[in-house]
């Protein structure tokens, strides 16, 4: 049994506290905990060890990895109690769901690996352009909005199958330039519109599909702008959020005027959760081989019927 003295010195730390209340719901490795918390693979080994050692925890070997459960439980009421002053903890279930989803399924990982393959050697006919646009013709005619658009490249292909796309971007210029290519080309289903992605200027309930494609790392409350996204959808409407994963490469700041360094899966489907949305869903869909590695999330959710 281990020293309730030394057990409560342990969990007043917040990460301490935040590992045990995970490993009370399910065992898991380091690697898991790492993509619930967001810390480093060394600082959460560190409080792994100490817990161990208090023997609040303990290890199993399942293959190359080590899974962690809880062990001591004469404490877990007290830990619950102190989870409610956590603000942490709700995100950190979430984690969770999101960590058991993964495990269960092991499909999707040979499906990341098939994808990444897609395109890295020549096959005459085969290429991501060909792909896009096949699926591009079996999209069902919707109203659209793409929000951060920029000159509104992706807001350009999306119209040949769209009833209508509104491309909302704060830059006037960005948003003139689009404009003119729109024009030149007789795309008139493609409206711009100058617009902050907190506030865009569409009327609420008016389109199926709100889009935001590497704009959101842009956003200086990127929730409320997902928030903003949920107003201007219809009953049943969905949400797409195409970004990159939480990375650490700071330039970003300065070569692309990145407001956020990303956003981790959990973030996502909060966002997602808190405004409303359903059946909220993600993936890692990319991973770039040269450095800095930076990888990109999909996030879906699908607003209420009414």
């Amino acid at each position: 049994m281990a020293s309730i003295l030394k057990s409560l010195k342990l969990v007043s730390d917040p990460s301490r506290l935040r590992i045990l209340l995970l490993l009370e719901q399910e065992e898991l490795s380091v690697a898991e905990l790492q993509e619930i918390l967001a810390m480093g693979q060394s600082r959460i080994s560190t409080h792994l060890s100490q817990l161990k050692a208090a023997g609040l925890v303990e290890d199993r070997k399942q293959g190359k990895n080590s899974i962690y459960r809880l062990r001591d439980r004469q404490l877990l009421q007290l830990f619950q109690y102190a989870a409610s002053e956590l603000p942490e903890a709700t995100t950190d279930l979430r984690g969770l769901v999101l960590v058991l989803e993964k495990r269960r399924d092991k499909v999707r990982g040979y499906f990341d690996e098939l994808a990444g393959k897609f395109g890295r050697n020549y096959v005459p006919g085969r290429s991501w352009k060909g792909l896009a646009e096949t699926l591009l013709q079996l999209m069902p005619p919707m109203e659209i909005a793409d929000l951060g658009a920029g000159e509104g490249t992706f807001s350009q292909l999306l119209a040949q199958r769209a009833k209508r796309v509104i491309a909302v971007d704060n830059s006037a210029k960005m948003v003139e330039f689009g404009a003119k290519l729109a024009r030149e080309n007789g795309i008139a289903n493609l409206e711009y519109r100058v617009g902050d992605l907190e506030s865009p200027p569409i009327e609420d309930a008016s389109i199926d599909l709100a889009f935001f494609s590497q704009s959101l790392h842009h956003a200086l409350h990127p929730e409320r702008a997902v928030t903003a996204g949920a107003r201007l959808l219809r009953p049943g409407g969905r949400i797409v959020i195409l970004d990159l994963k939480k990375h650490s490469f700071e330039q970003a700041r300065d070569l692309y005027a990145d407001t956020w360094l990303g956003f981790s899966e959990v973030e996502l489907r909060g966002f997602l959760e808190n405004a409303g949305f359903e059946d909220v869903q993600s993936w890692v869909v990319d991973r770039e081989q040269q450095s800095p590695g930076l990888e990109t999330i999909l996030a879906i959710g699908r607003k209420p019927a009414a």
